[in-house]
Parts: structure tokens; sequence; C-alpha cells
């Protein structure tokens, strides 16, 4: 999307305008306009100048932004001065010089002639004399405001009447009028008939003309002040970025504007320094404070290998990174371009708005004609019509309707930001509020994705710590997840590892060594129930674990089973009340993962969701998400590259920020902080936003169905009300402001707070997954909500066979076996399972066993044997 700054806009009526002529150039795709930005975001193949020329023959100014080079980053001033307020300083002295004139003005119009102050002995009882300082006091602040006559009328020229064509059409009217009744005195003194000369100074309007300039300036600059506002969130992050950064070049430190750093350069940061790109330490460890980024106060330990953000601080250690994303790639560079695009989009609500505003302004001024013959018909001087059409054009407001939906949106993904969670697009921050039902990816969602220790059971005649010591000793030696997550364990007690000789590792089973003398084993059940005894007691135990999704690994010494480990994926602390909070706003939450039922109908019953759909691979999680869209609103949520097909799918993609940059991308809101709880966090604040926006508009569209009937006079028969131009032009001016305001309350929201939730109609998704399977049978998936598995049918001409494989442990073998035989093109999917040992593979044509056997075993494992399915 291309960017570019408009100027000249007043209100809705030209963002509007501007936004129907650059939708009619050729090539133009898509156009969005904001009032409130100042903005246009133009899609298409439309060159950069007839889009300008397309502006500029609306009657507005227009200029391409400047883009970024993607290999440099841009100041914190250069990106600051994009939303810098130039407007309410400008307002504030015109304000200031208007007022100077008018308190005078109305000093004389009113003040003498309502109230008796006195004035020089020239003006008393000199009339004429007192119309032309009125006269001339008033054009001087129509000169001051000339802005609005210049805007205004070069508007109705171009048949695209604005507000500033209200406020020209009534304060110029006034004006004219006005003119017209001091001639008319300077006849009636001429010829002697002094009540004529009284009659006409009535007539005079000076000081509405100038009062409508003046109370409407007041109303632009509070409102110019709270636009202003709605960008802090933006500013904030801008402010952020690093200015400096120190390099090494040819071994020695250089310190460089940031925006001189390039991909590849290495850096140095110090404690108490921030960070000044993305990068990867490459030596030392720190801990860093990111909360910038995600809010999170805690600080996070950062060591070798990690990753580091912009805008990030390093609170202790000295570290050297290797500068890996730069200029608008870094973290904190894309969290403002999605705020900012944010703020230039349109939500869908905003188009009711929009269709209002394009016939707005052209009605009232109508409606303000049609006022002026109906008071003349029904007897009224031409005077007392005038200034009830004049009350008409000035009390008006197109603005209200147009800064109704933008101002809110501005506010609230501020307030996203400022909580680490992103919305990419106004549309997005609207409708997840509208969410029916969440589908939760397993592994890094719900799920922590590291395999932790959850259980350790000794045997009878050794203690637990001794039993984590000798397995810690064994285990340091193995990459494999399974032995990562043990050595976490024992270095969380602050134990040390004993070197070990003679390490072994036996693919597919598991591992041996020797420690001190003693003959160390460890490994999957078979394994080690074929070289010592394990008891009865022990196997039940560990079915039971393997029941609840994790995975047991057995361990002897001298060869007697001294206990077992088990471990799992297990899911984050936050996760359960995430659901619990998602379910109490009525919204139905479902579990897609490939992993196998078992595991996955234990997690699920941990997290509380309502259905539990596994076995599903990323075309068949795209295939869910597309049967849920039948029973309502979806959101998925997702961290990996195999979640992308299902997060474009949803009606609201939701990825967690720790995910890839492909999911990332494929999403329309990122949590930063990678909780599921900023899941019913962003609902909740898209609802508020939403609220909001609906209080906006029921007032910009309440204060004008009243108020112009009651400047048109509607009330005088029946009530006696009559409204002053000059009331309705403060009217107006507040109008404004006071959505605006209403916006800005946005920022007290507190969306983690569940206490106020409100409850939807749910929906029923328990046929979801058989729906799927029976309408898309290359997807194989399984349903676990009452524990039955539903197999996927074989593709018309398929071949499937069941692969018998030994030595799989865990989700982690399962899919390295997985990888290793759908990289065989004949292969289009295989199902693997290790408690079954098994691999159910649907094959297009035959592949030599051999070469299967060869794979499998190159893969760690051991191949029993293959049988063909009927």
């Amino acid at each position: 999307m291309e960017q570019y700054t408009v100027t000249g806009m007043s209100c809705a009526a030209c963002s509007s305008r501007v936004e129907k002529a650059v939708s009619k150039v050729p090539g133009v795709t898509s156009c969005s306009v904001s009032l409130l930005t100042n903005s246009m975001g133009v899609e298409g193949s439309a060159s950069a100048q007839d889009i300008i020329s397309a502006v500029q023959a609306a009657g507005y100014g227009a200029s391409k932004k400047g883009t970024a080079n993607q290999d440099r980053t841009v100041s914190a001033e250069e990106a600051e001065d994009m939303l810098k307020d130039r407007e309410t300083p400008v307002l504030k002295r015109r304000l200031w010089a208007s007022l100077g004139f008018l308190i005078v003005l109305m000093y004389f119009s009113m003040g003498h002639m309502m109230w008796g102050w006195p004035v020089p002995a020239f003006f008393e009882n000199n009339h004429v004399a007192m119309g032309l300082l009125q006269l001339l006091l008033t054009g001087i602040v129509m000169v001051i405001n000339q802005k609005f006559f210049i805007s205004g009328f070069k508007s109705l020229f171009h048949r695209a009447p604005n507000m500033d064509t209200l406020v020209a059409l009534g304060s110029g009217a006034s004006f004219v009028y006005s003119t017209y009744a001091l001639f008319a005195m300077t006849d009636a003194q001429v010829q002697g008939d002094m009540s004529g000369v009284m009659a006409y100074m009535h007539e005079f309007y000076f000081e509405s003309a100038a009062m409508i300039l003046t109370l409407i300036t007041v109303g632009k600059m509070l409102e110019a002040r709270s636009k202003g506002k709605t960008t802090d969130a933006l500013k904030s992050l801008m402010r952020m970025a690093p200015k400096t950064a120190t390099i090494l070049k040819d071994g020695a430190e250089a310190v460089v504007p940031v925006e001189q750093v390039r991909k590849g350069d290495v850096f140095v940061v110090r404690p108490g320094e921030n960070i000044p790109v993305d990068g990867r330490i490459l030596e030392g460890s720190s801990a860093i404070n990111e909360s910038a980024l995600t809010g999170e106060s805690i600080p996070v330990d950062k060591a070798e290998g990690d990753v580091v953000s912009a805008a990030t601080v390093n609170q202790s250690g000295f570290i050297r990174c290797e500068a890996t994303r730069v200029g608008e790639d870094t973290t904190l560079s894309q969290i403002i371009r999605m705020v900012s695009d944010a703020a230039a989009t349109k939500a869908p609500i905003a188009k009711v708005a929009d269709k209002v505003s394009g016939i707005f302004v052209p009605a009232v001024i109508a409606i303000a004609a049609v006022t002026i013959i109906v008071w003349l018909i029904a007897g009224q001087t031409f005077g007392f019509a005038l200034a009830r059409a004049i009350s008409v054009l000035v009390i008006s407001c197109p603005c209200a309707l147009g800064l109704a939906t933008p101002v809110a949106i501005m506010v609230g993904n501020g307030m996203g930001a400022r909580h680490g969670i992103l919305f990419k697009t106004a549309v997005s921050l609207e409708e997840a509020g509208k969410v029916q039902i969440v589908a939760l990816d397993k592994t890094g969602t719900i799920t922590s994705g590291e395999p932790r220790v959850t259980d350790i059971i000794p045997a009878d005649d050794i203690l637990e710590d001794e039993l984590l010591h000798l397995v810690y000793a064994l285990e340091s030696k193995s990459e494999h997840p399974l032995a990562k997550a043990i050595l976490q364990k024992a270095e969380e007690k602050q134990m040390t590892a004993v070197d070990v000789t003679d390490f072994q590792v036996l693919p597919g089973n598991g591992l041996k060594a020797r420690m001190d003398g003693d003959a160390l084993v460890g490994g999957n059940l078979k394994f080690v129930s074929g070289l010592m005894n394990i008891s009865d007691e022990m196997k039940q135990k560990a079915e039971t674990l393997a029941e609840a999704g994790k995975t047991p690994l057995f361990f002897g010494r001298n060869g007697k089973f001294i206990g077992m480990i088990a471990v799992a994926d297990v899911i984050k602390e936050d996760s359960p009340q995430a659901v619990r909070e998602l379910q109490n706003m009525g919204i139905r939450v479902v579990m897609l993962t490939g992993d196998n039922e078992r595991t996955a109908k234990a997690i699920g019953q941990q997290a509380g969701v309502d259905e539990v759909i596994a076995g599903v691979l990323p075309e068949g999680k795209e295939s869910v998400i597309r049967a849920l869209k039948e029973k309502g609103k979806v959101a998925m949520v997702g961290d990996g590259i195999n979640d992308a097909p299902a997060l474009t799918r949803a009606d609201i993609g939701i990825a967690i920020g720790a995910g890839t940059d492909i999911a990332i991308d494929a999403a329309d809101v990122v949590l930063m902080k990678s909780r599921l709880s900023d899941v019913p966090a962003a609902i909740r604040l898209s609802r508020a936003t939403l609220k909001n926006i609906h209080e906006n508009l029921f007032w910009a569209f309440f204060y004008n169905v009243i108020g112009i009937p009651l400047a048109a006079g509607i009330w005088i028969p029946i009530f006696g009300l009559k409204l002053n131009p000059m009331f309705g032009a403060a009217a107006m001016s507040l109008s404004s402001f006071c959505v605006v305001t209403n916006a800005l309350r946005l920022n007290f929201f507190n969306m983690h707070n569940a206490s106020k939730d409100k409850k939807i109609q749910s929906v029923d998704v328990s046929d979801v997954a058989a729906a799927v399977i029976q309408n898309e049978p290359e997807v194989q998936a399984q349903t676990c909500e009452i524990g039955e598995t539903a197999v996927k049918s074989p593709a018309e001409g398929s071949i499937t066979k069941t692969l018998e494989i030994e030595g799989m442990m865990c989700g982690h073998c399962e899919k390295m076996v997985k990888r290793c035989l759908e990289k065989f093109p004949q292969i289009s999917e295989a199902v693997v399972s290790h408690e079954a040992g098994t691999a159910v593979v649907s094959m297009s044509g035959e592949v030599p066993e051999e070469e299967i056997k060869q794979a499998i075993e190159k893969a760690g494992y051991e191949y029993i044997g293959a049988k063909s399915l009927e």
C-alpha cells in the first residue's frame, strides 16, 4: 500500500470526496482516506502522479510519503516528524488574534448597546460610525480566518462542499447582510429618519459573523489537540528508537548513527544501553528488559544464540551481537508500521458515516435555503429568516460524523500497542469483538512448545534427587529434546553433571554410559524392560502418565531399575484462565493439533476447551476453519508455519508474537507477549472500541438531528425556542471536541478485567470434525470430545500402507519419521504414532521398501515391515 499525505481536508465530506476521486483513477484497486491523520493509503498499479492529480482536481493537495530504505533505520526524529501536530500552533495563533479583535467588537456592539458601557465621545449617538467600526473589526477577523473562506468556496466550486463551506456561508451571509443594513442606515441618516437608523442598527450581525469564526476556531483547536493525543501511543513507540549504535569495525569500536547499521554488522551493548537493531547474541549473556515492545516488566534472560530486539534495554551483562534485521525490518519498525496502517485504514462501520457525510453538507445548504423561504412566506422579516438559515449552517457538524470512527480506532489501537496487542488494520480491530468461535493451535499456543519434566518417580530404594542426579549425568551429552528438558530441571535444582564415559546413543531405544564404574541406561519401556525387571505397578503408572499426554522415560543402574521421569509439553500457566474467559464471553473454544488423539485429549482437558480436533495437517486446519466459519465468525490463534493457511482463512487470524514471521505476516492481530490471556483481552478491547464508536456515531447523529430543527426555528411557534447563530457556532465547535474526548476515554479501559464481560449466544461446533472428514477426504482428523477416532478415507486410486517402526518415544520422534517419509514424492501423507509404533502412509505409487527402510534408519529408528490396508 502506497501512503500519501493529503492537505486541505476539514471534515468527513472532504475525505469522502478525496476517496471517491482517487477510486475513479484507472488502476486503483482500493483507497482509504483518514481525516484523523490526513493520510491516504492506495493500492493498485496507478502512478503516483495520476493519484496526486486526482486529489488536486478534487480541490485538495497531496504528496507521496517518502519510502524508507529497507537497509536503513528511519531515525526517531524522522518518524516522529510524520505525526507532529502542526495544526494546533497555527490555530492557537489564529484564535488569540481573533479573540483580541472580537473582544473589542463585542464591547461596542453588545456592551455599549445592551448594557450602556462607555465609549469615546465620538461614537456617542453616532450609529453610522459604530456600524463602520464593527464592519472594520469583523473584516479583520475574517481575514485572520480566511482559511475557512478559501477552503469553503474552493470546495463549493468543485461541487464538493464541506464543513468550511457551511462556516463560510454562515459567516459570509451575516457579514453581507450586515453591510447591506449599514448602507441602508446611511440612507436613513441622510433622510433624517432616526427611527429607521435605530431599526437598521438592530439588523447588524457583524458580531455573529466574527463570533462564528472565532468559536469554530476554538473547536478546531480543541479538536486538533485531542486528535494529537490519539497518536501518543505511536509517538511513544517512535521515541523508543535508539539514535546510535556501537559497532565493531576492524576490531575497534565505533559509535555511528543507527541509520548506518547494516545487516551482518557486529555491535556491542553495555549494561544500561538500548539495543539499536534486531540481532542475535554472539557472545555474553544478560537480562533484557523488553517492556517497550511487549509491555512485560520482568526482564528476560538472554544468552549466546538468543535474539534481541531494537529499543529493548540491556540491564546487566556485556553482549556482542550480529545485526539480523535493520531499517523497516526491525520488530519496533514493524510495530510502528502496524499501528500506522491501522490508523490509515477504515473500519466497516465507518462506511455508514462516509455515506451520510457525502450528502450531508449539500443537504444542510438546501435546508438553510428552505428555512429562509418558509419564514419569509410565514411573514417574518428577511433578517429574521436569514438568522435562522445562518443558525442551520453553523450548527451542522459533519466533522463529528467523520471523526466518530477513526479517533476511536486510533485510541483503541494505541491502547493495544501499549499492552503488546497489535491490530494490523481498523477492520481487524472492529471484527475481533464479533468473534463467536476461537480455534487454538496446541503447541506454542496453549502449551509452551518446549518439553518440561512433569514427574520424577524413583524406585523404592532411591531418592528423587539421587535419581535426577544420575539421569542428569546420563543425559548431559544427549541432544534429544527430551534430554534438554531433564537438563533444564537439574539446572533449576543447581545440580552439577558428573562426566560419564563410554556414552552411546542407541537410535530409537535410548542411551548407555558409565559413571564412576556404574553402568547407566535410559530409554523407552521396551528397551529398558529388556535389560532389567520393571514392576507391574511402575508400568501401570507409566500407562497413566501416557494417558495424560506425557512421555515416560525409564532408567536403570547396573541392571537394576531405579525409576522413571515423565516429560511433556506443558500448558502455559494462563491458558486455562484464558479459555474460561473466552467461554464466559459466550465464545466456543476449539483446539486444533497435529498430535495424536491421546495427547491432544489430555491437553484439551487441562486447558478446558469445548472441542478437540486432533491429527490435522496444515491443510486440514484450513479445512476445519472453513467448516467452522459456516457456524459463525472464527478467530484462529497460532504460532507456526503450519498455522499460516488457517490464520489466513479465518475471519480473524491471531499470531502469537514469539512465533514465526510467516505466521505473523498471515495474521490480522499479533500478540507480542505470546500469552493466551491476551486473546480475550484483544476481543474485550475490540468490543470496547466498537461500543465507543457506536456512542460517537449516536452523539454525532443525535446532535445534528436535534440541532438542525432547533436552528431552523421549528420549535418557535410551539415553545418559543429560538437559537442565536452564535450559540449554534459554539455548539458546532463543541460537538467534534466531545466526540474526540469520548474516544480518549478508551485510554482508561482495563482490557484484562473480565468482570464486565457480556455473554453472546454460543454456537454448536460439535459436528465440525465429522463434517470436515466427510467433505474433505484427504484430511486426516480425530475428534476427541468423546474419545472416538475418526479415520480418514483414502483418496481414490491411492495406496495406503501401515509401516511398523520401533524406537519412537515421543511427539518429536513422530515428526522426525513423518518428515523423512513425506520427502518421497510418491507419499502424499504420513500419519505417525509413537504409541502404536506405526506410520500410515498414503501413496500415489509404489516406493521401494529398501529406500523406505534406509530413510527411517537414517533418522535413527528401526524399520520392521509394511502391510497394505484393505
